[in-house]
């Protein structure tokens, strides 16, 4: 029935997206299509195409990062081939499919499947959290007048009991509950409890810049279709935060597929031109597959290469 409830929530969710996108795309069209990308413009898509890619290729090192915060040297290179190859499998249906790659290939490495598995969980924890501190700094921006006040109380909060959760005091407890449990239930002999030895303060500033270059790979989209002032950039990188934040974790379609127009066109649409913004998203959306299927392409070549 749990089940069930999940996948009728998603659809549900797909189809409210859908129709918001749908209704700000038929109010706007004319404008849509009366827009123009010049010479300079397409040159600076294709540099928001390379730093989009550019920051995927940094979250596959992060991951690495993570694995030798517990205790599990891996050969960068080969690893972030992983990531890459894997990430585009997060638009199948279940978007758990990335992660399942990257626990079998660290099982491949002779990594234990608890370390493999605990990498691939604390590494979209790490990047609600990065993404968090980015609203918190700059939600302000975007935030409704009457409710400026509460707001980064509330943002405050939300990202205090995100960073707890990851300090090694609050998440060793819970990891080894789990592991308790998983060795009542198996009939094997159980596995070492995998456990943080200290808090995973690098990974998350890396996962930090993640954000920080997946929100530039936005800002230089929309640069490419309007002239932006210096101070509408932290609007710019608040708003893609938060929307790409609630695409992260909205249980919508894979990807954050939908969530994450709805989310960018709400915030923005009153702040910009309907038109570029409808326009940018979109654009953006194409240049974040773009580059994630250069990034799986890319690695599935390099790795290749070194085995000839």
């Amino acid at each position: 029935m749990t089940i069930k409830l999940k996948q009728i929530l998603r659809w549900l969710i797909l189809g409210i997206t859908l129709v918001f996108v749908g209704k700000a795309l038929k109010d706007n069209w004319a404008e849509v299509t009366a827009i123009r990308i010049d010479e300079v413009g397409w040159s600076i898509l294709a540099i928001a195409t390379g730093v989009t890619l550019l920051a995927h290729t940094w979250a596959g090192w992060i991951w690495t990062w993570i694995l030798q915060e517990l205790n599990q040297p891996v050969p960068s290179s080969q690893f972030i081939q992983v990531y890459l190859k894997t990430n585009v499998a997060k638009y199948l249906p279940g978007n758990v499919w990335h992660h399942y790659g990257r626990i079998v290939a660290a099982k491949n490495a002779n990594i234990a499947t608890g370390v493999a598995t605990l990498s691939v969980l604390l590494e979209p924890l790490l990047m609600a959290a990065a993404a968090l501190i980015i609203v918190v700094l700059f939600g302000s921006q975007f935030a409704a007048t009457n409710i400026t006040l509460t707001l980064p109380g509330i943002q405050l909060l939300c990202l205090a009991i995100i960073l707890c959760g990851v300090h090694p005091r609050f998440l060793n407890p819970v990891i080894r509950v789990l592991s308790k449990l998983k060795a009542k239930k198996s009939t094997t002999q159980p596995s070492a409890t995998v456990s943080i030895a200290r808090y995973p303060l690098r990974p998350l500033l890396g996962e930090l810049i993640f954000l920080i270059l997946r929100g530039m790979g936005f800002i230089l989209t929309v640069f490419a279709l309007m002239p932006l002032n210096f101070s509408q950039i932290p609007l710019l990188l608040g708003a893609f935060s938060f929307a790409w934040l609630l695409g992260f974790v909205v249980p919508g379609a894979p990807g954050g597929l939908g969530v994450f127009e709805v989310t960018a066109i709400a915030i923005l649409q009153h702040r910009f031109p309907s038109a570029v913004v409808i326009s940018a998203i979109a654009l953006y959306r194409l240049i974040s597959i773009i580059a994630e299927v250069a990034g799986a392409a890319l690695a599935q070549l390099d790795e290749r290469l070194a085995k000839s």
